[in-house]
């Protein structure tokens, strides 16, 4: 939080670069030494700010030193240019998608929708997630995967594929640990004792691919 506010003082005066990074570098000595383990962005944001609150609380402004810097700071918030929502921040770069309906990101691969193989798609990698875009709309999103040679799958993404190849259902890598709502596996049972029991149970899924993507492509 105080080193994104930190960079867009920065956007704003360039040549104070060096005194922006100067307290990008106080920030990281006075909150993150020793280094702090989180879980997720979501609570390691939760604990800044609350390092951050008790921090201006306790400390006295450097030039206002009758007062603390969070008093100060309550002075000038109604001045304050209103906030109107997280930066958009990501790192895009473009990228081809595989047969295996698979691409290919920091030394990961991750699925994307079927009917995106063979056309080049735009990662836009964010801190916690990585989202792939094809034509205006979002084709693929997962969590981001840090380490390497890890292969992570939306199963929904290949229903195209099942289309032509129903048989991969049983045994395709994408649907191994596929975890379906116990309502949906039991339909899986019972069509697995008839001889179109596969074609049937992709156009089941079918269905749910379409119910889960209709909101994020309208």
């Amino acid at each position: 939080m105080a080193t994104g506010i930190a960079w867009q003082m920065a956007v704003c005066r360039p040549w104070e670069k060096g005194q922006v990074e100067n307290q990008v570098g106080v920030v990281r000595r006075r909150f993150f030494v020793p280094r702090p383990r989180f879980k997720s962005y979501e609570e390691l944001n939760v604990w800044l700010e609350d390092r951050c609150v008790a921090w201006a609380k306790s400390h006295r402004h450097p030039e206002l030193r009758e007062r603390t810097i969070w008093e100060v700071f309550q002075d000038e918030r109604p001045s304050l240019v209103p906030y109107v929502g997280p930066f958009d921040g990501f790192h895009a770069v473009p990228a081809s998608v595989s047969k295996t309906c698979l691409v290919r990101f920091d030394k990961n691969r991750y699925s994307v929708d079927g009917r995106a193989v063979g056309r080049p798609v735009e990662i836009r990698a964010y801190a916690e997630r990585v989202e792939f875009w094809q034509d205006g709309k979002i084709v693929g999103q997962h969590e981001r995967a840090f380490g390497r040679d890890k292969a992570i799958y939306d199963p929904l993404h290949y229903i195209p594929v099942l289309a032509r190849k129903p048989d991969a259902l049983r045994n395709g890598a994408p649907f191994k640990e596929w975890e379906l709502p116990p309502a949906i596996r039991r339909v899986q049972r019972k069509l697995g004792k008839v001889p179109t029991g596969d074609r049937q149970m992709v156009q089941t899924l079918n269905a749910l691919r379409l119910l889960r993507f209709k909101p994020e492509n309208t």
